[in-house]
Order: structure tokens, then C-alpha cells, then sequence
């Protein structure tokens, strides 16, 4: 059985790539035509086996990771890498609460709305479905498995995973936990299945699977996710950069900004989320840009910024290039630009942002519902951390991914995002 093949499969085999991920895909459509037709109870009962799993086997989950960091710091993988890939008590914890979150939430699967009645007679409405087979490609966090099986099976469709190779043992560890759970539903185990194989090929084959696969989701830097966009045949649900802002306006309330300022760059580096320029509007930079310095340096972040920054805070701060305008460091660098008001920095935030997230912080209400109005991102935010930008913070449960894309999902993808809708037509015997 594939499934089998799934867990005795390893690198060190003379395997045939093409035909193990063809099993793979058999596998995930035939499971999910049973995971569109489970019912509630059986997918949250899923969803509570795995959270089970993972605590009763939580001392194997710590040991493949520890496995992982330990072949992390051998290879030199640098330290906002080594902390994506880390999974502390508090983290899972968080995934076990993700998992409660999602059984939770309300089914969207079978949901029909917008039912009228035509001229005809017919009744005309539209019933939300799940998409079918997904490919999930993500790097560095394992804790992304659990999120991105926890919303599959939720929304009624089968999985793919295929972790990055520095997560390996990690992956393995919490997908044996995701079948436990399916298993002890009822449900079937390759509803959820990881690639198992580190082969570069794996990722290739998985693009080209469209006779298997309805949709791909790639979850990582902008080389996995470029090259998924030139390989793929199956529809791609990404996004290429997180260059989030935080803009300061004129109406500013002075500790708020500081604080968020602060939160958005220094709470977690290398995120998508955290904060890569920070615009400050010119008539509170002189009072603001000193006190934020101040605290930049003392948190370790170098500050890259604009003539008039520099004029400000000394020549110590390097100076900005168009290229740090367009930058995603993933780490404690930050941009800095002063701005005449809230039309330059909408035009900056348009012109070099990757649509992702950006905030204003202001206590004028005028400003905030332009900056939200034209501000052309996936997540607009008013007085917030752009570190709120998450499926879990938003009440999705989790997240299998943000979309910067303006067709079907925008912003983080929840269960909704992975669901299309078709639609469903009633009558009483109408001839056309």
C-alpha cells in the first residue's frame, strides 16, 4: 500500500521520485472523496485525536526536533533559521490550542447561500465545497504541519506535505501524529500525507501533479516559492515578500507609536510579519526618530535610512537605497524613511510594498479610513503590530499560508480560503 511506502520510504533507497509521488497523489484524490463527504463530528474528532497524539507523543516530537536543530547547528544555519525551526513547550502548546481552535470553528463544508428564486422558477444558490487535493511546500517551521493539516482536514480536503529538509525529523514526528488522529476517527490516514524523501525531484514532481492536485500552497523564501511559480501546472496560492510597514502619521499618539514601532520590528524577526520600513511623517520626526534610536540600538537593529533620518539620528545610521525600500531582511536591519504625510507614505507602501501587511498609527479618523481605503495590501491595520498578521491572531485557528494574490484568497488562508463554491439549482419538473 502507498501508505506503507509513505513510512518505510527513505533517502538512502533507490527510489523511483516520479512514481512515488504518483502513489502519493492516488492516494490524496482517493482520500479526498471520503474527507468531502465526512461529517463535522468525524473531522473534529480528527482534529482532537491528533492534539491527543501530539501530547501523549511529545516526547518523541522534542527529540526528532532536537535531532533537527542539532543537524541545524552543525550545518551553520544561521540564528533566525535555527529559531523558526525550534519548537518550545510554549509552541506546541500553541499548536494544540490551534487544533481545539479549528474543530471550533463553525463547518463551512456544504454551507449554501444566496438561494433565489428566477423567473422560471428555478431556485438558484451556491454551496460551498472543499477545493479536493492540496500540496503544501513550506520550510523551516514544523509547526506549519500541524497548522496546515488542521485546516485541511477541517475544510474537507486531503493533504500533501512536503517539509524542508533542516525540519525532517520533525515533520515526521507530528504527521505520524496527524494519521493517529485521522485513524482514530475513522477517517483515512492518507487523507494527510508527508513526503517522505529530501530529494530535491520530490518538489518538481509535486508542481507537475495536476492530474492529482487542485491547488499548491508554498510557504517559505522567495527562491521556493519563484521557482514553484515557473514550474507548476496546478494553481498557486503565495505570497513573494513580506515587506510590511509601520507608518507614523501627523496625528500619532506619541508611547503608541513608539510601542508599536518597537513590537513590530523587535517581537520576532524572521517572520513575514515583522516590520521591514518604518515611514515616520516629517513633522514628528524630530520629536520621535531620537527615542526610537535610542531603543533600535539597545535592541541590536541596524537602521538603513534617508537623508533626512540621517540628518536626525548622525551618520552612524548607514544610508538607504532603493534596494533597502525594497528589502525583506528577516532580521534586526530596518529601513527608515521620513515622509511629507500620509500621501507619500501611501505611495511609498504602493510603490515598493509586497502587499502583505502595513499600518498606520494616528489618532485621526480621516487618515486611518484613507490609509485603509488606499493602501493596496492584503492586511491593513489601524494602531496594530503588523505581528498580528496571522491566521491565529484573526480567529482562523491557523493558517496554511498568506496570499497576496487578488483572486479566490487574500490575506491568510483559513478554512474559507480553502473552499471554492458551486452552484446548486432547484426546481419542480422545468422545461427551458
Amino acid at each position: 500500500m502507498p501508505s506503507v511506502i509513505l513510512r518505510t520510504m527513505n533517502d538512502s533507497q533507490n527510489i523511483d521520485i516520479r512514481e512515488y509521488m504518483r502513489a502519493l497523489g492516488t492516494d490524496a484524490r482517493n482520500a479526498s472523496r471520503v474527507m468531502g463527504a465526512a461529517s463535522t463530528k468525524s473531522k473534529n474528532n480528527a482534529l482532537l485525536g491528533i492534539a491527543r497524539a501530539i501530547r501523549e507523543d511529545i516526547d518523541a516530537v522534542m527529540a526528532a526536533n532536537e535531532r533537527d536543530l542539532e543537524r541545524g547547528r552543525a550545518n551553520d544555519i544561521d540564528a533566525p533559521l535555527l529559531d523558526r525551526l525550534e519548537l518550545t513547550p510554549a509552541r506546541v502548546d500553541t499548536m494544540i490550542e490551534g487544533l481545539h481552535q479549528v474543530a471550533a470553528l463553525q463547518d463551512p463544508i456544504g454551507e449554501v447561500t444566496d438561494l433565489a428564486y428566477r423567473p422560471s422558477g428555478i431556485q438558484v444558490g451556491k454551496m460551498r465545497v472543499p477545493l479536493g487535493v492540496i500540496g503544501f511546500i513550506y520550510e523551516s517551521r514544523p509547526n506549519v504541519t500541524i497548522e496546515g493539516a488542521s485546516l485541511c482536514i477541517k475544510s474537507g480536503n486531503a493533504l500533501i506535505l512536503r517539509g524542508g529538509s533542516e525540519a525532517f525529523h520533525s515533520n515526521r514526528a507530528l504527521a505520524d501524529c496527524v494519521q493517529k488522529g485521522l485513524a482514530a476517527a475513522g477517517l483515512p490516514a492518507t487523507a494527510v500525507q508527508l513526503v517522505n524523501t529530501t530529494d530535491r525531484q520530490a518538489v518538481s514532481e509535486m508542481a507537475r501533479m495536476d492530474e492529482f492536485m487542485d491547488v499548491i500552497v508554498p510557504r517559505g523564501g522567495r527562491g521556493l516559492i519563484e521557482r514553484i511559480m515557473q514550474e507548476s501546472r496546478v494553481t498557486v496560492i503565495k505570497h513573494l515578500d513580506g515587506i510590511c510597514h509601520v507608518y507614523i502619521d501627523d496625528a500619532a499618539e506619541r508611547d503608541m507609536a513608539l510601542d508599536l514601532a518597537m513590537n513590530a520590528k523587535t517581537q520576532r524577526y524572521a517572520v513575514c510579519n515583522a516590520m521591514e520600513t518604518l515611514l515616520v511623517a516629517e513633522s514628528r520626526a524630530e520629536e520621535l526618530l531620537p527615542e526610537l534610536g535610542k531603543r533600535y540600538e539597545a535592541a541590536g537593529v541596524e537602521l538603513r535610512g534617508c537623508d533626512r533620518t540621517r540628518a536626525i539620528l548622525g551618520e552612524s545610521v548607514c544610508a538607504a537605497t532603493e534596494d533597502d525600500w525594497r528589502a525583506e531582511y528577516l532580521g534586526p536591519t530596518l529601513a527608515v524613511r521620513v515622509v511629507g504625510g500620509l500621501d507619500e507614505a501611501i505611495e511609498h507602501i504602493n510603490t515598493f510594498g509586497s502587499q502583505h501587511t502595513d499600518t498606520i498609527v494616528t489618532t485621526n479618523y480621516d487618515a486611518s479610513w484613507r490609509f485603509q481605503r488606499e493602501v493596496d495590501s492584503s492586511s491593513v491595520m489601524v494602531n496594530v503590530s503588523t505581528r498580528f498578521s496571522d491566521g491565529f491572531e484573526y480567529g482562523l485557528g491557523a493558517e496554511i499560508g498568506i496570499s497576496t494574490d487578488k483572486i479566490h484568497a487574500r490575506g491568510p488562508v483559513g478554512l474559507e480560503g480553502l473552499t471554492s463554491q458551486k452552484f446548486v439549482v432547484h426546481g419542480d419538473g422545468q422545461l427551458r
